[in-house]
């Protein structure tokens, strides 16, 4: 029974430490609460890019709970802590590659604005509606809108 209890304690330090290193989109800068010198500029340009959105770990995490779960129930002794670890490796691989077939990668414009105070900043949106070369614009919560 000591073993089951360490094994679920050493699963679910592992499972807090992936889901740590996760990575996890930012949020967009709220570029309304900026100068009206960086909210407005003109497109310098727009491309189609490809964009693959990355795992969140949670896949990797279930599926190595389960798999552990899963090689707790064979064997006794060290064979069953091997069968354990084991599952709990092939587990996470394999959740992890279904969380990635889940999360498929799609196009976007990515559209780069010089700003009327000189930066640069690049968006990606899902269209650009009229949007072209050369058009002023006003950029708002991470999109670009025509002005």
């Amino acid at each position: 029974m000591k073993t089951t209890q360490t094994l679920a304690a050493v699963m679910i330090a592992a499972s807090a430490l992936i889901t740590g290193c996760s990575t996890s989109n930012t949020q967009p800068t709220n570029y309304s609460s900026m100068s009206n010198d960086s909210t407005y500029g003109v497109i310098d340009s727009i491309q189609i890019v490809r964009l693959d959105p990355a795992t969140s770990g949670v896949g990797a995490v279930a599926g190595g709970l389960i798999g552990a779960l899963a090689g707790n129930q064979v064997g006794s002794g060290s064979g069953r802590t091997a069968a354990t670890a084991a599952g709990a490796i092939g587990g996470a691989v394999v959740g992890n590659q279904v969380e990635r077939s889940r999360n498929q990668p799609y196009d976007a414009y990515q559209i780069t604005v010089r700003l009327d105070n000189g930066e640069y900043r690049t968006v990606n949106q899902d269209s650009v509606y009229d949007l072209r070369v050369g058009n002023r614009v006003r950029m708002v919560e991470g999109r670009v809108y025509r002005y």
